[in-house]
């Protein structure tokens, strides 16, 4: 067995030690490291979960990539047709990495019920629409059921239900705004099928989505005529390079823009959380190794006639330094183990129970989500492990300056 490794077991396993004058000092560096290890899973896991869900939620209304005509409006209205014969449609084969390609357009009207009316882009979508990400928002009823027949049914969030009065079944007027002038708007009945609530509310106060053939019909189009590619990638981190390929591959009357151009308010903002993180696990991680430095010379001082000793003995410095630094090594995973144990039970209390309620108004989520990044989580533990040990190196030089002669007599 390794001299210094079963010495420094000896040293902590020790019940005189345990009464000793270190013992509270080591709780109290044993309690730091828990508690910084604690606050870095927690402030990783919720920045990214958060970065993850807002992303997500976005996708569902936007894709990642939005391919368009080049018609100088500023709003998200559809306004020149673009032909669905494209290179790149139904599959985006050009490109790697592009999962889906879909068509939509959208026209601005305006709900008016017996009590109320509401502003709304109503989203027209085909049989190639991705329900599956929306279905997670469902809150009544389902999804509208869009084939070769034109469709009454819509999907309507849960803000503008509530404030209309509709439930899942109920039918409604929408009035459609007609291109140039002298002309009456353009009226249309729907019905209810389900009720949406994603926690944004740039978009739950504005989108219905229904059946695309109601945009084509009333903006005169051809059915084979659409607003808006919705394209979605694989890999989000790559968005940047994969618009920048799509944008290549289309024609000269097309534009491609991808979601972190158009709102990217939402995204520098979401930067913001990559930094605050990056702060808490300095401070945390400088909190946790002053505690241990404070801990090591506590210790060395209570075994200072001991190092006087093994030092008479023939040990030499290296070898008596190790033992301390395996002692701290000690304190070390004991404080990461509880911290550890500790955070990944309150994430997964809040994976599946929810305990922690955001205002989807500041971070446009109703609950605090969570990713547990197994492969992060073992990064923070051995950067933790490795900073502590190196930086321990420092104070563990002072018992190259303990002089055996006046150790041994030391009290």
């Amino acid at each position: 067995m390794n001299l210094e490794f079963f010495i420094a077991k000896r040293l902590t396993t020790s019940k005189r030690d345990k009464s000793s004058i270190s013992a509270p000092i080591i709780k109290i560096a044993i309690i730091a490291i828990a508690m910084g290890m604690f606050m870095m899973i927690i402030a990783l896991a919720t920045g990214l979960g958060l970065q993850q869900k807002i992303r997500q939620k976005i996708a569902v209304f936007n894709g990642h990539i939005v391919i368009s005509g080049f018609n100088g409006n500023a709003s998200d209205v559809s306004t020149v047709p673009i032909s669905i014969h494209q290179k790149f449609y139904p599959k985006f084969n050009s490109v790697q990495g592009i999962e889906h390609v879909q068509a939509v357009a959208t026209k601005a009207g305006i709900i008016r019920t017996a009590t109320s009316f509401e502003g709304i882009l109503f989203k027209g979508v085909g049989k190639d629409y991705r329900w599956d990400a929306l279905r997670e928002f469902l809150v009544a009823g389902t999804v509208p059921k869009i084939g070769a027949e034109y469709s009454n049914e819509i999907l309507i969030s849960q803000y503008l239900a509530t404030r209309l009065n509709l439930g899942v079944g109920s039918k409604f007027n929408t009035f459609f705004l007609v291109q140039g002038q002298h002309k009456l708007p353009r009226a249309r009945r729907f019905v209810v099928a389900g009720i949406y609530n994603s926690g944004v509310k740039d978009f739950d106060s504005a989108y219905i989505i229904g059946d695309l053939k109601h945009v084509q019909r009333m903006n005169h189009w051809r059915s084979d005529a659409v607003g808006s590619f919705e394209v979605f990638v694989s890999d989000f981190d790559q968005i940047a390079q994969k618009g920048e390929e799509v944008y290549n591959e289309t024609s000269s009357t097309l534009n491609s823009q991808t979601v972190t151009e158009k709102f990217y308010y939402i995204f520098d903002w979401l930067k913001l959380f990559d930094f605050n993180i990056l702060i808490i696990i300095l401070v945390m991680i400088t909190v946790a190794t002053i505690n241990m430095v404070v801990a090591l010379l506590v210790l060395i001082l209570e075994r200072t006639q001991m190092i006087g000793i093994l030092k008479s003995l023939g040990a030499n410095n290296w070898s008596i330094r190790k033992i301390f630094l395996y002692n701290a090594f000690y304190i070390i995973v004991r404080g990461l183990f509880w911290g550890n144990g500790i955070a990944i039970l309150v994430l997964y209390v809040q994976k599946f129970f929810g305990v922690i309620k955001l205002d989807p108004e500041s971070y446009y989520v109703t609950v605090a989500p969570v990713d547990i990044n197994w492969f992060y989580i073992l990064l923070l533990n051995c950067g933790t492990l490795l900073i502590c040990l190196l930086v321990l190196l420092l104070p563990s030089y002072i018992i190259t300056r303990i002089v055996p002669s006046k150790s041994i007599r030391f009290e």
